[in-house]
């Protein structure tokens, strides 16, 4: 379903607003596929940890189907946002101790006053895509540039979510490859899924969205892609985070460590055996695409998969939002992320 010039940021703000009021997540916005039902171990800590659906996110969720959480003293139960500002509300309102989300999304909470710090990546490089369909005969922005040049009365529709990093890709990208976004229709989502759909369906012409699911249409020959956010922005520049409250870093940093000691673990399997992990993300079924798309997501990233950002990249980002007028203020990524620990944990 499309839904055009729906402001992402409206539903985040309202989210923040209805936080601290609101009960946990309901079960329609967990997948019952992904959420731990067991009881944990005494000897276990528990922790909630929201997400969406994105190929960095994979470590998260290989490490609840392995024993890598086990192994760090954590049962973990995850739930499942179908956008981005009801799992960062969720955080704000306690509702969930971890989120992993946008690079983009701590800071529209640090303009909201809402105490959030960044502490490590997610787990994966280059995994935003921005894909056009194969029938355009496009391979690259430039190839773009040249095709709007070509045919002024041709207006494509291009799909995203709007105050996301998916919409920054494309602003960043467009504004060195000379591009005016204004030569396109925009059309905003506020769900990640169904801008698939709506790319699957021939309603949009562009996509700029994540692997395994822009991965799965360029290996049906249906798109190609014509950049992602290692070239357009650096290798280690993230898709999502993980993020706490200020008081859980300060009051609880040994969860925060052992939680960031399951990624890596979970990080080691995708890394050095990435059939492996496609197993154990099928007891879950948490992307729903074929088992050699989702080797090919994992063995195209451009670097093995580490949790340090590249935090003067995010900068460059966060200036572009206060230029597009999605926060008030440059906010310091400096200020917003505290990878202290992960940084320990990865010498």
């Amino acid at each position: 379903m499309l839904r055009k010039r729906v402001p992402l940021l409206f539903v985040i703000v309202a989210g923040f607003a209805g936080a601290c009021a609101s009960g946990p997540p309901t079960d329609r916005n967990a997948l019952e596929s992904s959420s731990s039902e067991s009881t944990p171990s005494s000897s276990l800590i528990p922790v909630k940890a929201g997400h969406l659906v994105a190929l960095d996110m994979a470590p998260l969720f290989v490490g609840v189907e392995s024993d890598c959480f086990e192994k760090a003293g954590l049962a973990v139960e995850t739930v499942f946002f179908t956008n981005p500002g009801d799992n960062n509300a969720a955080l704000a309102g306690g509702q969930i101790d971890f989120s992993t989300n946008p690079f983009t999304l701590p800071f529209f909470a640090a303009n909201s006053g809402v105490p959030i710090k960044t502490v490590a990546a997610a787990g994966g490089w280059g995994v935003m895509q921005v894909i056009i369909d194969s029938n355009y005969g496009v391979e690259s922005l430039a190839d773009l540039a040249t095709y709007v040049t070509e045919n002024p009365n041709e207006t494509l529709k291009v799909a995203t979510l709007r105050g996301d990093t998916l919409e920054l890709i494309l602003a960043d990208g467009f504004e060195k490859a000379g591009i005016d976004s204004s030569d396109f229709d925009m059309v905003y989502f506020d769900d990640l899924l169904a801008m698939v759909d709506a790319f699957r369906l021939g309603e949009v012409d562009i996509l700029s969205h994540i692997k395994p699911y822009t991965t799965q249409f360029v290996a049906m020959g249906s798109a190609n892609v014509i950049t992602d956010n290692a070239e357009v922005w650096s290798i280690t520049t993230p898709n999502t985070v993980v993020s706490v409250l200020e008081t859980t870093l300060d009051q609880r940093p040994e969860v925060v460590e052992a939680y960031i000691q399951g990624l890596q673990c979970a990080a080691e399997i995708i890394n050095t055996d990435p059939e492996t992990a496609i197993e154990l993300l099928a007891n879950g079924n948490y992307y729903r695409v074929d088992n050699d798309v989702l080797l090919t997501a994992f063995q195209t990233q451009p670097s093995p998969i580490t949790f340090t950002p590249d935090l003067d990249a995010v900068q460059t980002v966060v200036d572009k939002m206060v230029q597009l007028n999605y926060i008030q203020a440059d906010v310091p990524a400096q200020e917003i992320f505290d990878v202290s620990i992960v940084k320990e944990l990865e010498k």
